[in-house]
């Protein structure tokens, strides 16, 4: 049994593998109709939960198509369904679901709450998102570059904004995957300085720059995300603009990067915020490949969860 909590605490010859087997997949699958099982059927017979703390469109749809695609069914659960730590604790929760699913999906905002599910449940657990990481994302991610442009080891990656969760995952995924990383955004949002220092610990370049421009230079790879959560105020959401507009990508800032970088962003995104449209719809942007592979590296990772 195998839990898919982090990309860092997962080893590098299992992710290469999942990336690996994902391509694969998909590749099997050119042509067909969307609803068409796969060939094999590895989930046959199996039950997945799908625990959703907070809402979500691609996760939600992708792991649920993922698992249907392989021949196993779903049971999507709400926050307000299972109260996670509230009425039953999160470990009772876990030996609970143990006992009804074959693997389990969580959706969540403290990594605590993912952290405590894992290491009481005996079933696998796979982290679907929380405040601190995202590393679904990331695999979709690197099999989405790795489609369009070769291997990710060695390349430049920019990522520009806010050093959030995603960041936090794609900072793990360049010391597993061997890639350098560039973070440029205000001092006020930079990556935790344990991300950094995690990666710099595996032998990659980590640089921290404020100057959008240079910091793009050179780069194989430009990565932006939201700038503000469905949560924030107004207040919140105007004084984030405010600060993160100098780190907007636009057609200046990818002239910047080399002639065949790409654009990404996990999506949903805000356009002429964040990105503008003519980088969103240009020649670069990978966005709406990168959304279709969070569906097939998923199932590499569930399918490796189960050892299968």
């Amino acid at each position: 049994m195998n839990h898919f909590l982090d990309i860092h605490t997962t080893d590098p010859e299992a992710l290469r593998g999942m990336i690996d087997q994902a391509q694969t997949m998909k590749d099997a699958r050119a042509g067909q109709p969307k609803a068409t099982p796969d060939a094999e059927q590895p989930l046959k017979n199996h039950m997945v939960a799908l625990i959703f703390e907070k809402p979500s469109t691609r996760t939600r749809v992708s792991f649920d198509v993922g698992v249907r695609q392989m021949g196993g069914q779903t049971m999507v659960l709400s926050g307000t369904d299972l109260q996670l730590g509230h009425g039953e604790s999160i470990a009772d929760t876990a030996r609970v679901l143990s006992r009804y699913v074959d693997m389990i999906m969580i959706r969540t905002f403290e990594e605590s709450v993912l952290q405590e599910l894992a290491e009481y449940a005996s079933v696998p657990v796979i982290n679907g998102l929380t405040n601190r990481t995202h590393p679904c994302q990331i695999m979709a991610d690197v099999m989405t570059y790795e489609e369009h442009n070769g291997p990710i080891k060695g390349k430049k990656v920019v990522w520009t904004g806010d050093g959030n969760n995603v960041c936090a995952s794609f900072l793990h995924a360049a010391g597993q995957f061997e890639f350098d990383f560039t973070f440029v955004g205000p001092p006020s949002l930079d990556p935790e300085a344990e991300f950094i220092d995690l990666a710099r610990s595996k032998g990659v370049n980590v640089t921290i720059e404020r100057d959008a421009d240079k910091a793009v230079q050179g780069a194989d790879l430009v990565v932006a995300d939201t700038w503000v959560s469905m949560h924030d105020s107004q207040s919140t959401r105007q004084r984030r603009h405010n600060l993160l507009k100098p780190y907007q990508v636009n057609d200046h800032l990818m002239a910047q990067a080399k002639d065949d970088a790409l654009f990404m962003h996990c999506l949903p995104a805000h356009r002429e915020e964040e990105v503008t449209s003519s980088v969103m719809d240009g020649p670069r942007s990978v966005i709406f490949d990168e959304a279709e592979n969070r569906l097939h590296a998923q199932k590499a990772v569930m399918r490796w969860c189960l050892g299968k």
